[in-house]
């Protein structure tokens, strides 16, 4: 019964919090009209991620509260391309990107084994997507725009993740994904509030 409880209320908190996990970094970037410190490679390479996994759930028919966020994470990922994209001035770029992303998640149903295999990649692409906004951070040594509270948001629902895999499919492609970004997320959030913490401490100085 205990277990049962704790399982809504980490698939609930988990969509919940996923209802504004981007939104913080949405109002940074707005407020600053600048994307100093986000990385779009990062942003790209996580919104592929995103893409892969939802649909891997969806074509094996697991239970929607496990993957339910990802649409919405999908929906505010899109929202910050745009964002990063009118900001560096280069919106124009955004139908070349619809047309690979739609024509993509096209192609990963057409076979099983495509399906498969991107699912195989998804925990690499999705790593990598950390590295990139990791090496944007070491390269510029600034948190810049970076907003800490959506990093901190995502390391939760990584968590939350975890257990609910755990109890429910037991998918250990999807478990080890979750391990692995769950330990990334966190290491760029602990970059970025150093980053934060170093220029915060540059100002007063100067």
């Amino acid at each position: 019964m205990q277990s049962d409880t704790l399982l809504h209320v980490c698939n609930f908190s988990t969509l919940f919090v996923c209802m504004v996990l981007k939104f913080p970094q949405i109002f940074v970037l707005m407020r600053a009209k600048s994307t100093a410190g986000v990385s779009l490679n990062s942003l790209l390479l996580e919104l592929l991620g995103f893409i892969v996994f939802v649909t891997y759930q969806m074509y094996y028919d697991y239970p929607p509260p496990t993957y339910l966020e990802y649409p919405i994470l999908i929906a505010q990922d899109v929202i910050l391309l745009l964002l990063i994209l009118h900001y560096n001035g280069s919106l124009r770029q955004s139908l070349i990107y619809t047309l690979v992303f739609v024509g993509g998640w096209r192609l990963l149903t057409v076979e099983k084994w495509i399906i498969d295999l991107a699912m195989s990649l998804c925990t690499f692409i999705s790593a990598a997507s950390k590295f990139a906004q990791l090496q944007c951070l070491w390269r510029s040594k600034d948190a810049g725009q970076v907003s800490a509270l959506s990093w901190a948001l995502a390391t939760y629902t990584c968590m939350a993740r975890i257990y609910t895999t755990t109890v429910t499919t037991g998918d250990t492609q999807v478990l080890v994904r979750f391990i692995a970004m769950t330990l990334l997320n966190l290491w760029v959030l602990l970059t970025v509030l150093y980053y934060q913490r170093h220029s915060s401490s540059s100002k007063k100085e100067d």
